[in-house]
């Protein structure tokens, strides 16, 4: 039995919808260990939570995965229970899960969680991370199936976002912003590994075309290689190439939303 009930949520720190289903996952099963993954994914950012869950899910026991990034609860999107990699991971089927999913090996099996009888009662049609997804991981927990919570997804149903890529083209490769962080860095799909396969490395200059802007920032193993103020590339902790500022805000500076189009090339 798994031990680890985990939680990703863009409901920020300063009310009490954390602690809430802190509450509920205590009550029902109060020797799970539960986790905070992040809390402070910007309201509504379906793609920030999946890329933070994504490149955090590695790093996770196996357990129950709670994302609760969902604008459109109370609607008409469906709550989903995912199995993947012997974990469960459960939330909105809007796409936030889907990186996640597919980083612990893909979906194997997937259930709508319709079966009211595991909900905390009444249930708020604005707070299904309370009143649904915090008491479902509870009891998955204390060893409900997840067949029981509803009729079975066929898995080719389930919302996913696109995955972000990246190509080599006439030596230079293109991909697009993928996240921002708090502190500003700008994370791109490109690997590192595609660098180091057009020759790029460390200590080298790199070639960065944004549109129709074009810059020369240094490629080094960290932001603080740089004098503070001073842009600079480099791989981040998730083996991507990542753009920065020491001490600032590159996104802000470059204008740099998620989505947008980047390309690298060596310079001569």
């Amino acid at each position: 039995m798994t031990s680890v009930i985990t939680l990703l949520t863009d409901y920020g720190l300063e009310d009490g919808y954390v602690a809430a289903c802190h509450g509920v996952i205590a009550g029902i099963a109060p020797e799970a260990r539960v986790i905070d993954v992040c809390h402070l994914i910007p309201s509504g950012d379906v793609r920030r939570g999946a890329a933070v869950l994504a490149q955090t899910i590695p790093y996770l026991p196996q357990g129950i995965h709670i994302g609760a990034v969902d604008p459109g609860a109370g609607g008409a999107r469906r709550a989903v229970a995912v199995e993947a990699g012997g974990r469960v991971f459960i939330g909105p089927d809007n796409g936030l899960l889907s990186w996640a999913v597919h980083a612990s090996g893909g979906a194997v099996a997937a259930y709508e969680i319709s079966n009211s009888a595991h909900f905390l009662h009444p249930v708020s049609p604005t707070f299904h991370g309370r009143d649904v997804f915090a008491p479902v991981a509870g009891r998955l927990f204390g060893g409900l199936r997840t067949a029981d919570l509803g009729p079975e997804v066929p898995l080719g149903r389930l919302v996913s976002l696109p995955e972000p890529t990246s190509q080599l083209r006439d030596g230079s490769v293109e991909g697009e912003v993928v996240s921002v962080d708090r502190y500003g860095n700008t994370q791109l799909s490109i690997a590192a590994g595609d660098l180091q396969a057009l020759g790029v490395r460390v200590g080298d200059t790199l070639g960065v075309w944004l549109g129709r802007r074009q810059l020369a920032l240094p490629f080094r193993e960290t932001y603080a290689a740089v004098p503070p103020g001073e842009l600079v590339a480099f791989a981040d902790s998730a083996g991507l190439i990542a753009i920065a500022i020491n001490c600032g805000d590159a996104a802000q500076r470059l204008g740099l939303p998620p989505g947008a189009h980047v390309r690298l090339s060596p310079t001569p």
